[in-house]
């Protein structure tokens, strides 16, 4: 599909070409184990040192405090479920109503375990109510994960703050950075989070690949049992090509970063005003300065979010409804909710998430077309006639 206007890069991203190249010697001619004591097995392990410098760079780590894992989903229960072992007399877990469903999915689990999970709030514009995160915190507290940046509005959390006001508290801190990384810039030596999560297929990676960050001292437990490999702590032969592939896509990300902040965000803000003015009844949820420079999150009132994507998809332009862990689902965003977004827009609200990849033309074009689009459906739609 050539002519596809790809705006779902919340969702997964386009492999860069240079991460192809990259990794394919790895899945052909240096097909070697890295544990293995041969040469041609330890030309492989030293890739994969090279890839985990390169995960640490973009990070503000040492190395030695990356964990290669298949996916952000691994490494956030792996963090939370990991930090549980280590501390059985704690039984409470604090997290937020707008988690990734790889968060809140874990929480629903132990919470049948018996654990205790306490939600922290967030307002109208998607920001955290940190003063009742405070207040959530106590001895029984063993955990608290709060993602970086929400997923479907690109509103970011106060982490330093966050990070801060826990480890005064003496409880892990753990964030799913799945969206941030590569975005905006990191620095976790001066950061006092203890576990963070990264997945690499959300900044040009393949799909199968992501990390889970534990600064050194944190207690974790042990999820995969097996071999040596990751320093005791994920036994299995590791994902060679996936994992040198992240290394070089966090290369890139990181060579990329002043883009990301003024050309993409730009961009961004060129279709969010575009379609604001062209379109009535709209509006963005999340509208802070303090969001990712790549995404905003729209809500059309009285018409079907699906329906909007089924016409964008006709023109070969790629947008979501929300987390595409979540949009089978008919029920509006939990994200959304949470932030008490009329049910009138909930349902009409469509996320745009641009990559250095997206150019003016790709925009023009979503501008172009969405007012048409918004007019059509809302002719049909019972909601407005029921108005008029």
């Amino acid at each position: 599909m050539a002519d596809v206007i790809y705006m779902d890069n919340n969702a997964t991203t386009k492999v860069a070409d240079e991460v192809i190249e990259e990794m394919m010697p790895y899945l052909r001619e240096k097909y070697g184990n890295p544990s293995s004591m041969h040469t041609f097995g330890g030309q492989v392990g030293k890739k994969v040192t090279q890839a985990r410098q390169q995960v640490a760079a973009l990070l503000g780590c040492e190395p030695d405090e990356i964990i290669f894992t298949s996916c952000g989903t691994e490494s956030d229960n792996t963090a939370i479920k990991g930090t549980l072992e280590m501390y059985p007399n704690r039984r409470k877990v604090v997290t937020t109503r707008v988690e990734h469903p790889a968060v809140l999915t874990t929480c629903r689990d132990l919470e049948r375990h018996g654990y205790s999970i306490s939600e922290i709030s967030v307002d109208r514009k998607g920001n955290l109510n940190v003063d009742e995160l405070g207040f959530r915190l106590d001895d029984n507290t063993a955990v608290v994960t709060i993602m970086y940046a929400n997923n479907e509005t690109g509103v970011i959390f106060p982490i330093e703050q966050i990070a801060e006001l826990v480890a005064e508290r003496g409880i892990v801190f753990h964030t799913d950075a799945v969206q941030v990384a590569g975005k905006i810039p990191l620095n976790l030596k001066n950061t006092p989070v203890n576990l963070l999560s990264l997945s690499g297929h959300k900044l040009h990676a393949p799909k199968g690949v992501g990390v889970l960050y534990v600064r050194r001292g944190t207690r974790m437990g042990t999820f995969m049992h097996g071999g040596h490999q990751e320093a005791g702590r994920r036994g299995g032969t590791e994902n060679v090509p996936g994992i040198i592939a992240l290394g070089k896509a966090c290369q890139l990300a990181l060579a990329h970063l002043e883009e990301e902040s003024t050309r993409v965000k730009s961009l961004r803000d060129k279709l969010e005003k575009g379609i604001l003015q062209s379109c009535p009844d709209c509006f963005v949820n999340g509208e802070t300065p303090n969001r990712l420079p790549n995404t905003t999150n729209i809500s059309f009132e009285f018409i079907e979010g699906e329906s909007i994507l089924m016409m964008l998809d006709q023109f070969g332009i790629c947008a979501s409804s929300g987390s595409a862990c979540t949009s089978g689902s008919l029920e509006p965003s939990h994200v959304l909710r949470a932030m008490g977004v009329p049910f009138t827009a909930a349902h009409g609200s469509i996320r745009f998430s641009l990559s250095r990849y997206n150019t003016e033309a790709d925009v023009d074009c979503v501008i172009e077309k969405m007012p048409s689009i918004v007019n059509r459906l809302r002719e049909l739609s019972p909601f407005v006639k029921s108005r008029t």
